[in-house]
């Protein structure tokens, strides 16, 4: 008997907030310019470590009073991409069916910044009530919770954390969601602010690099925090139809694997991350001769840009796609990272224009990957995949396709 047609997941709407600012018009600007957003930190108190660099998020929209009580920074942030998301998707929150919009938004962090300025007015002797009142979002759960808290979403709900592959498994999730009809609609993605135990736990492992990060660049000394929130609409082409929505893209296909060979550190065959790039490719149905972009994972550390370099060949061969990693603009932001950069891929789809890898000047001859020309190319693609591999080998691919 024929299996039944599976229900497809149409990207309808994005937005996203980063160093580059609010919105992807300056997110695709910086991008086009080769501009770094990686600057001295400002807002978070190092006062002990001279010269730390991050990409932070430097200001932040005027958002429903009631949206932002006692929400913390990555709520903020998450909630600040939901409203350029549904504008995108010109999607009105009122007119969906509750229990059958979703809701799949992770964080590495959640309102970590907020428990540890709580701690800090407490060990000072103050009350500490103001910060106190904040505690309310210090679960990594939070952001997902306040994003369906703003739609009235009462549908499946995940907060998934598996550290910086986050993001592309919270689209991962909502593809499941779409394709079971789970859900109409699915508002998916991450969002995570800086705080000190991410940067002293980077620092602590000396994975941070001293200036902007170099992704694949044979001096490439380590990484660069960010911070920020990229959300995606993801609904059934059914639902998008019926209310006359456009697609941006369809969310074809994601592959999910574990490295299990070290809690920091990537496998240096790269194994995990090719099961997880060749998974997103079978899911989606597509030959790897399809892609015609990567957003590399690309963090600038030593080992993780040479696992991904030996994954892209062993799953590519010599006819690889042009590859960029965005985190030399943008930071890597962590639990949002794979949704930010599935929303670069897609751009980059859309218009044709991918983005080079910032801060690559000499490329490192063990990262033999076919990097996308300084300056940017201009490519016509149908179909692009975007990588995302997190501490203790949580590996996610996305790959998304022309609608």
């Amino acid at each position: 008997m024929a299996q039944p047609e599976r229900e497809r997941a149409w990207i309808t709407g994005a937005g996203t907030i980063s160093a580059a600012g609010i919105g992807l018009p300056a997110l695709r600007a910086a991008l086009g310019d080769g501009r770094t957003c990686i600057r001295e930190v400002r807002h978070l108190p190092l006062h002990d470590v001279p010269g730390a660099l991050a990409a932070e998020v430097l200001a932040l929209p005027d958002l429903p009073r009631n949206w932002v009580r006692r929400a913390a920074r990555t709520d903020i942030l998450a909630l600040a991409a939901l409203v350029e998301a549904l504008a995108s998707a010109r999607l009105d929150p009122l007119v969906l069916d509750p229990a059958r919009t979703g809701v799949a938004v992770g964080s590495s962090t959640g309102g970590m910044l907020e428990i540890e300025n709580w701690y800090a007015a407490w060990h000072a002797g103050l009350s500490g009530r103001a910060a106190a009142t904040r505690l309310w979002s210090g679960s990594v759960a939070a952001p997902a919770e306040r994003v369906a808290l703003a739609l009235g979403a009462l549908g499946p709900r995940a907060a998934p954390s598996t550290a910086c592959s986050t993001g592309a498994v919270a689209l991962a999730i909502a593809l499941d969601w779409i394709r079971l009809g789970r859900a109409d609609v699915v508002i998916a993605g991450g969002s995570d602010a800086l705080c000190r135990m991410t940067w002293t736990g980077f620092h602590a492992l000396r994975s941070l690099s001293p200036e902007p990060c170099r992704p694949f660049d044979r001096n490439r000394r380590g990484l660069s925090l960010g911070e920020g929130a990229a959300l995606l609409v993801i609904e059934s082409r059914a639902h998008a139809r019926a209310r006359g929505a456009r697609p941006l893209a369809e969310l074809a296909g994601a592959g999910i694997s574990c490295d299990a060979h070290h809690p920091t550190a990537p496998r240096p065959d790269g194994l995990g991350a090719a099961a997880a790039m060749a998974g997103a490719l079978a899911d989606a149905g597509l030959d790897p001769a399809t892609i015609g972009y990567i957003n590399a994972h690309g963090t600038g550390t030593p080992q993780n840009d040479a696992a991904e370099a030996a994954a892209l060949l062993a799953v590519f061969g010599d006819r690889q796609p042009p590859v960029s990693s965005t985190k030399g603009t943008v930071g890597h932001l962590l639990g949002a990272a794979g949704a930010l950069e599935a929303v670069i891929a897609l751009d980059a789809m859309l218009s044709g224009n991918l983005p080079s890898t910032t801060g690559l000047v000499d490329p490192d001859p063990v990262c033999a990957v076919r990097h996308v020309t300084p300056g940017g190319e201009q490519v016509a693609c149908q179909a692009v995949m975007s990588n995302s591999f997190g501490f203790g080998g949580n590996n996610c691919s996305v790959v998304l396709k022309v609608a």
